[in-house]
Parts: structure tokens; C-alpha cells; sequence
């Protein structure tokens, strides 16, 4: 598929009225925006209230004043094997060795983050919306504006490059882009979202299984489970148009390559590094870092459950902008990202030195990278 020339970009925006209402979006019961100053940081959503797995519950995400929703599903916690077995057809030496790894219990997103969500924070469109509807803004609203109204910048053209918007997986961003998102969509909402790690993805892509797809080892049989490079007419696809796996979960193997938090290790898993419980590789470099799940592009061995790829600069490499943009992709158009929340939210100090720390600090680049 041939890259457009860069263009300019024009935003249209669609005005949403939000209404004071309760209201029901896939069965899911949300309370009014009139709430004490205590709920006042947290939207109530009923369903997703839980303190134990056994409450754990499937919920809709509400993205206030803008028509856009986030589903996500229980993922129970346990243990698994990761990786690949040295007999697995395909397997590469970033996906051993074999180890047990044991996590604790989270929810993940239904479906990979869509347009309809990715572009109200992109694109401000929340905020345009409040504004025009003369919307009082809410404490989530203004926690979260730190992380939207002068974040991203605008970017050098239309990111989907045509493959279509609604209902579409978001696509081009970069990691820091992806994990701002989650920091915005956890001020907006109240609950901790962030990207998964490597360990939390492949569990959940597994659901359980020990085969090299979580419908078996037949190749044959990824179509009705994935779009890639044999069935996929060389764009990405809506999202939950194929089968989903054992847990729920839509386009885990195809459509989309989802970026994790993880740094990528070409030589394999370095064990010594890891905690046997909730693993997390915490990168420590700009480049390589992981995605998984394939994508649109890619060949049946590139969609295994154990499969990744590590980011590198050549995702840039048309880039037009001075300096070189921390937020958009240039060249990765089979890459997106899907969200987490684990049922226990980590302490601040934890998220800061863990969950979100990366190096180096991601800041716009003085100059252009050498060509």
C-alpha cells in the first residue's frame, strides 16, 4: 500500500449534546454528572466496581461529553507459561525460554482502542464540546485537561491514511502517545488505566491455552480469528468482526499489533530481571519496545500467541515534521493498542518508579533524525 503525500490536516468536529440523565450504554448503568465531591472524581459506574475477582464484572467505559465508549472484560488472574516452546513452527529466540509467570487479576479492553475514542483526546473534542454546550467542567474533566489541550500536537496529516475512522482501530501513535492516552482516560474517569505488559497481553491472548493461537495450532483456521496479510486487502478492519478467543477478546492475532510496556529483547527473556509475579521489563531505551498480536500486514507466524515485534526508528523515517514528533508513527500502520486496568490500582510512588516509568524522558526533539 502506497503512503499519501503529507497534507495538511482540517478537524471536523461533530457537536454532541450530553444529557444530565442516567443513561445505559451495552447494559451498563451510569450515574449522573450531580454527584458529592467525593464521586466527583470517579464517573460511577456500577459494574465496574469491584474489591475481589469473584466481583469482577464485564463494564462500558464512558467517555463524558463525547459519544464514545470503552468495553472491557474481567481477565481472572493465574498462572501460565510464557513464550514458545523450541518446537513451534515459526518460534524466533525473543520468545523463550519458557517460564512460568504468575499475575494477578485485571480487566482489557474488549476490542483494540478505536478512533471514536483515540480522536476526543487527539482532537480535543471533549473539550469543544464543553465549551460550546457551556458544560461546566467537572474535577475529572480538569485533572484530565493536563493531559489533552496542549498534548498531542496536531499531526501533518490525516494518521488513518484513508483506511477509515469509525469503528477502526487508532493507529500510528507512538508508545508515549498510547500511554498518555491512558493517563487522560484514567483522569476522565477516575479508574487507573494504562497499557498492559508483555506478560499480562500474552496471558490474556492465551485465555488459558497452551497452542501456538488461542484456537489451536492450525494456520488454516486464522481467518475467522484475524485479518493479516492473507485475508486483510491491505488495510486494517473494523474491530470485532471476527471471532474473538476463549476470554472475549477480539483481534488479539491480526488487525493490529498493540503496543505493551515492555522493552524488547532480541536474545530472549531475561529471566534474572524478572519477577516470577507480575513481570514487567521496565524500558530503559527509546528503542526497541514491544508490540504484539500481529497485524493487518503481517504473515499467520507473525499472529502467534507468543509472537512480538520491537519497535525501531525506521517507524519514523518519513517523518516531516522539525523537530521529529514524539507522538505519530510515520511508517507503523499496523500498530495500535488496546488498555488495562488491574483490580488492584498500584500506590502513586508505584506507578512513578513501575508501572509508568520509562527513560529516556520523552521530550521534542531539538533536530531531525539523520537521514
Amino acid at each position: 500500500m502506497l503512503l499519501p503525500k503529507f497534507c495538511s490536516r482540517r478537524v471536523f468536529i461533530a457537536l454532541i449534546v450530553v444529557s444530565c440523565h442516567d443513561w445505559n450504554v451495552g447494559g451498563t448503568v451510569y450515574a449522573t454528572d450531580k454527584e458529592s465531591n467525593k464521586k466527583d472524581r470517579v464517573l460511577e459506574i456500577v459494574d465496574a466496581n469491584a474489591t475481589s475477582a469473584s466481583e469482577m464484572k464485564p463494564y462500558t467505559e464512558r467517555i463524558e461529553h463525547a459519544n464514545a465508549v470503552v468495553e472491557m472484560l474481567p481477565i481472572p488472574g493465574g498462572k501460565f507459561k510464557m513464550g514458545s516452546p523450541e518446537t513451534e513452527t515459526g518460534r524466533r529466540k525473543d520468545e523463550g525460554p519458557l517460564h512460568d509467570v504468575e499475575l494477578s487479576p485485571f480487566w482489557m479492553g474488549k476490542y483494540e482502542i478505536t478512533w471514536d475514542a483515540y480522536d476526543i483526546w487527539m482532537s480535543d473534542i471533549d473539550v469543544f464540546n464543553r465549551e460550546v454546550n457551556k458544560i461546566e467542567a467537572t474535577t475529572r474533566d480538569v485533572i484530565a485537561d493536563a493531559y489533552q489541550k496542549s498534548q498531542p500536537t496536531k499531526p501533518y496529516c490525516d494518521m488513518s491514511f484513508g483506511m477509515g475512522k469509525k469503528g477502526y482501530p487508532a493507529i500510528c501513535m507512538t508508545q508515549h502517545a498510547a500511554r498518555t492516552f491512558c493517563k487522560w482516560l484514567s483522569a476522565k474517569t477516575g479508574r487507573y488505566y494504562r497499557l498492559p505488559t508483555e506478560a499480562e497481553w500474552e496471558y490474556a491472548c492465551r485465555a488459558g491455552t497452551t497452542t501456538t493461537y488461542s484456537f489451536g495450532d492450525d494456520p488454516d483456521q486464522l481467518g475467522d480469528y484475524a485479518w493479516f496479510a492473507d485475508n486483510s486487502e491491505e488495510k486494517y478492519q473494523k474491530v470485532g468482526k471476527k471471532k474473538p478467543n476463549p476470554w472475549g477478546l477480539y483481534d488479539m492475532h491480526g488487525n493490529v499489533a498493540e503496543w505493551v510496556l515492555d522493552e524488547h529483547r532480541p536474545d530472549g527473556f531475561p529471566l534474572e530481571k524478572l519477577t516470577a509475579k507480575n513481570p514487567l521489563l521496565v524500558p530503559m531505551t527509546l528503542y526497541p519496545r514491544i508490540v504484539r498480536g500481529g497485524g493487518w500486514d503481517k504473515s499467520a507466524i507473525d499472529c502467534r500467541s507468543a509472537a512480538k515485534e520491537g519497535s525501531t526508528e525506521d517507524w519514523i523515517a518519513q517523518d516531516p515534521q522539525f523537530p521529529v514528533s514524539i507522538w505519530y508513527l510515520t511508517d507503523a500502520l499496523h500498530v495500535g493498542f488496546r488498555v488495562v486496568r488491574p483490580l488492584e490500582e498500584p500506590t502513586q510512588e508505584g506507578k512513578d518508579k513501575f508501572w509508568e516509568h520509562s527513560e529516556p524522558i520523552m521530550k521534542e526533539r531539538p533536530i531531525p533524525l539523520e537521514r
